[in-house]
């Protein structure tokens, strides 16, 4: 065996692993019940997933010019989705469509005014 055929091997591995992430992300969008649990499905299995199908692009590519692009995509990916959800969780605590009766700790109650932001208008 050559190089070449197991860097194949391990890029159509890798390939097949981010496809059953990403699915499992999927469906724990579907199926879980409020936006805390969907936004935990959104980033992490998502990304991860993401981050497998590029490293298996790349390995069975193997061109400089693919890997700098996906490493731009792999950055941008892991530098926003954070930010993603952790809006997302801030939205939902705020509206209140996030589930506080099975909330062991609220730290975002604290925080949270009486009244909703209003927009500053001229």
């Amino acid at each position: 065996m050559n190089v070449e055929l197991v860097l194949d091997y391990l890029g159509a591995l890798s390939l097949a692993f981010g496809a059953l992430f990403c699915l499992a992300a999927a469906i724990g969008l579907v199926r879980f019940p409020d936006p805390l649990t969907r936004m935990h499905a959104a980033t992490k299995p998502s990304v991860f997933g993401l981050l497998l199908v590029l490293l298996g692009v790349t390995l069975t590519l193997r061109d400089p010019k693919v890997f700098t692009l996906l490493t731009f995509a792999v950055l941008m990916q892991v530098l926003t989705a954070p930010l993603s959800g952790h809006l997302v969780s801030r939205t939902a605590h705020r509206i209140d469509q996030w589930d506080a009766e099975h909330a062991v700790i609220d730290e975002l109650a604290a925080d949270q005014d009486d009244e909703p932001p209003t927009q500053a208008g001229p």
